[in-house]
C-alpha cells in the first residue's frame, strides 16, 4: 500500500496511540469546521486498523481538560449501558489510549491537543436527510443516548462552552451589537432586526418552564447519528465535544432545526425555505420510542415549540455576528451571515405556522 501522510506531524502524532502496525495514511476527514480531522489507517500483517485522528480546536474549547473528562466519563459510561447488546463495539465511540501512560489524549511539542479514537466500520453519517426512516433512527438514536446519560452519576459535567443555548444572553448579545452598530450595517437589515426584537419572549421560554437538566448533546445535526449501511439503524452518535449539562429540548429543537427544512442553512432563495411535517413526525416518533421514559410531562409538551427556539437562536447569531462585522461564523462571500439568518427567520416563520398542528401530533401520540 503506498504511504499517504499528508502532515508529517501528524505522522509523529498517530505513533503515540496505540495502534498496531504501521501508519500508512492519515488524510483530512468529514466536513467539520472546528477541529482538525483526520481517517488514519494502519497496516500490520496485511490487516487494516481505522482510526480517527483530531487536532482539538482549543480557541474555541479553551479547557481541554476538562472537555476530555467530559469525554471519557460519557464513553466509559455508554460502553458500560450497551456491553449487553450486538455490536457493542460499534455503539459507542471509543478513545484509542497514548502508549506512553494509557491518557485519553496528549499535547505535541508544539502545545497541540490531540485525540484519536476507534473508526466505526459499516456506517455512514449523512449531511442531507431524504427519508423519514433517517430521520425516525437518527432521532431514536439521539433519544436513546440522552436516555442512556440520563444515568451518569455525580458529579455534574463542565460547560466545555458556557452558556452555549442561553438564548436570552445571545439576544442580550444581539441588542448591543445593535446598539454599537460596529460594523454600520443596522440600518441596512432594520427589517431583519424587527423581526428579531418582535419575538423576544420567545428567548427565555424553555429556561423560564422550570425543565430538569440533562445531559444533552448540544449538536444534533443528523450527521453526528451514525446509520448502519446494512440495516439503516442508527447505532453510535458521534462528536461529542459539545456534550454538557442542558436541556433535553435544545437536542430535539436543533433535531427540528436542521431535518425538517430541506433547504441549505444559508439558502438565499427563501422560496425554497420549507417545513417539512413528515419529517417532523418522524422525528417525534423516534425520539419518544427511547426518550419517551425518562421526559417529564413538560418536556413533552414543549417539544414542538422547541424547534423555534433553536432556529430563533441560531438566527439572531447569525445576525449579530453579521452586525458585529462577521468575526464569529467563517463567511464565504458577501452578507453571508445575512442570508443565514434571513433563512432561518423564514424557517422561523414556517414553525410558527405549523404550531398547533405539531402540538396536535405531539399530543395524539404522547
Amino acid at each position: 500500500m503506498e504511504i499517504v501522510i499528508e502532515k508529517p506531524a501528524v505522522d509523529a502524532v498517530v505513533r503515540q496511540f496505540q495502534l498496531p502496525g504501521e501508519c500508512v495514511s492519515a488524510v483530512p476527514f468529514g466536513n467539520g469546521h472546528i477541529n482538525d480531522t483526520y481517517r488514519v489507517v494502519c497496516l500490520e500483517g496485511g490487516r487494516e486498523h481505522r482510526a480517527i485522528l483530531q487536532r482539538i480546536n482549543t480557541q474555541i474549547f479553551r479547557n481541554p481538560d476538562a472537555l476530555m473528562s467530559n469525554i471519557e466519563r460519557v464513553t466509559s459510561h455508554l460502553a458500560a449501558q450497551v456491553a449487553h447488546l450486538p455490536d457493542a463495539d460499534r455503539r459507542v465511540t471509543r478513545l484509542i489510549p497514548t502508549k506512553e501512560d494509557g491518557a485519553g489524549w496528549l499535547r505535541d511539542a508544539e502545545g497541540g491537543c490531540w485525540r484519536a479514537y476507534r473508526f466505526i466500520d459499516g456506517a455512514t453519517s449523512i449531511d442531507n436527510v431524504t427519508s423519514t426512516h433517517q430521520a425516525f433512527q437518527a432521532a431514536r438514536a439521539f433519544g436513546q443516548f440522552q436516555s442512556h446519560l440520563a444515568t451518569l452519576p455525580e458529579p455534574r459535567l463542565f460547560d466545555t462552552i458556557p452558556d452555549f443555548h442561553n438564548t436570552p444572553k445571545r439576544f442580550a448579545a444581539l441588542e448591543a451589537a445593535i446598539r454599537a452598530d460596529v460594523a454600520h450595517r443596522a440600518q441596512s437589515v432594520q427589517a431583519e432586526i424587527d423581526f428579531a426584537l418582535a419575538r423576544k419572549p420567545i428567548a427565555s421560554v424553555l429556561l423560564d418552564a422550570g425543565l430538569p437538566e440533562r445531559v444533552t448533546h448540544n449538536d444534533t445535526k443528523l450527521n453526528n447519528a451514525l446509520l448502519d449501511d446494512n440495516t439503516g439503524e442508527g447505532i453510535c452518535i458521534v462528536d461529542l465535544d459539545t456534550v454538557m449539562p442542558g436541556l433535553a429540548l435544545y437536542d430535539f429543537g436543533d433535531m427540528i432545526r436542521t431535518t425538517t427544512n430541506p433547504a441549505s442553512e444559508d439558502e438565499r432563495d427563501l422560496s425554497q425555505v420549507a417545513m417539512l411535517f413528515p419529517m417532523f413526525e418522524a422525528l417525534v416518533r423516534g425520539y419518544l420510542e427511547t426518550a419517551g421514559g425518562f421526559l417529564t410531562q413538560e418536556e413533552t409538551a414543549q417539544l414542538a415549540f422547541s424547534g423555534q427556539l433553536i432556529t430563533f437562536e441560531i438566527a439572531i447569531r447569525f445576525l449579530t455576528d453579521h452586525l458585529n462585522g462577521d468575526t464569529y461564523f467563517k463567511i464565504h462571500r458577501p452578507n453571508h451571515n445575512l442570508d443565514r439568518a434571513r433563512s432561518q427567520f423564514r424557517l422561523l416563520e414556517l414553525l410558527e405556522q405549523n404550531e398547533d398542528a405539531m402540538v396536535r401530533f405531539v399530543e395524539s401520540i404522547r
